[in-house]
């Protein structure tokens, strides 16, 4: 739930944002008429996401185990790659996003096409539903608890839209570079946890060497799948589902939070910890840039003088 919850809140309040802004700026150039183009375009990306999800939920039961596992650990990197763009493409476009997305408005109506300002409420919001969609199915797949994975994600969405109106309204005033440094540090680590769990699905599926395989190293005096040092490099890394079990709440929490398995195999171990060192160095030495601060409550402040 507190993942998910974080997921809802950061990709939900990115749409609030750049929807807020695109509101604001039509507004000050006195053309509400064209603002219900902004929303045809935001409920089509929504119906889009939701129509995915619904794919995603429904369509794979009639697939076999191995199939599932196979689309399951796809998707799960795509949502992996998408989140990670997204992590850094607003730690660079932060600073400008006021500008870019103004560029955007003006250009849709120099044209005078409907379908401009449509598109471009549409793209704003279709990133990050899609990006939502995914990765919420690869942690409901992940966790096997799909109600609270998802009443977390409902919750950081509701709140997510709520202080979005809160900052059209200037209300709230949020520093847009500390509000993303924080939430990308931590999804970078949730992240990294769908990165584990796809490469479980991949591994199961017989798509990547592992445990699963023919190819698994053998413990002689157990005949099981090999642990620790003896499993290298296709083997169990880890099992400590004695100490930790499985289904319980420490294990779901630790999943949820820090991507950590009771059982874990050396090949989800070596793309967990590559992943959180190597992005997160990228990330850090972003974030240690001295970017001024800039407050989205700026961006969006003339919403105030009309914006619905």
């Amino acid at each position: 739930m507190l993942s998910t919850l974080l997921i809802g809140l950061r990709e939900g309040l990115e749409a609030a944002i750049v929807v807020g802004i695109l509101a604001a700026y039509l507004s000050r150039l006195g053309r509400r008429d064209v603002l219900p183009r902004l929303w045809i375009g935001v409920a089509l990306a929504v119906l889009l996401s939701l129509v995915i999800g619904a794919v995603l939920t429904f369509g794979a039961y009639s697939l076999t185990f191995e199939a599932q596992e196979i689309i399951g650990g796809s998707l799960s990197l795509v949502a992996v790659a998408m989140v990670t763009g997204m992590i850094f493409w607003m730690q660079r476009a932060g600073r400008g996003l006021k500008r870019v997305l103004e560029g955007d408005i003006d250009r849709a109506l120099a044209t005078g096409s409907l379908w401009g300002i449509v598109a471009l409420g549409f793209v704003s919001v279709a990133r990050e539903g899609i990006e939502t969609t995914l990765l919420l199915w690869s942690m409901v797949q992940s966790f096997g608890d799909a109600p609270t994975a998802l009443l977390g994600a409902v919750i950081g969405l509701a709140v997510a839209v709520l202080l979005g109106w809160f900052i059209s309204r200037g209300m709230v005033r949020l520093d847009l570079r500390v509000f993303f440094t924080w939430t990308g540090a931590l999804l970078i680590v949730v992240a990294a946890g769908v990165l584990a769990y796809a490469i479980h699905d991949l591994q199961e599926a017989a798509v990547l060497p592992g445990p699963f395989a023919a190819g698994a190293p053998i413990d002689p005096l157990t005949g099981v799948v090999a642990v620790g040092a003896a499993g290298f490099p296709w083997g169990w890394a880890f099992d400590v589902g004695t100490v930790i079990a499985p289904g319980g709440a420490l294990a779901a929490v630790l999943q949820a939070t820090v991507g950590f398995m009771p059982r874990m195999s050396w090949l989800q171990v070596i793309a967990w910890a590559a992943y959180v060192v190597i992005v997160g160095a990228v990330f850090l030495r972003g974030a240690r840039r001295r970017i001024p601060s800039h407050r989205v409550s700026d961006a969006v402040a003339p919403a105030q003088q009309g914006t619905p």
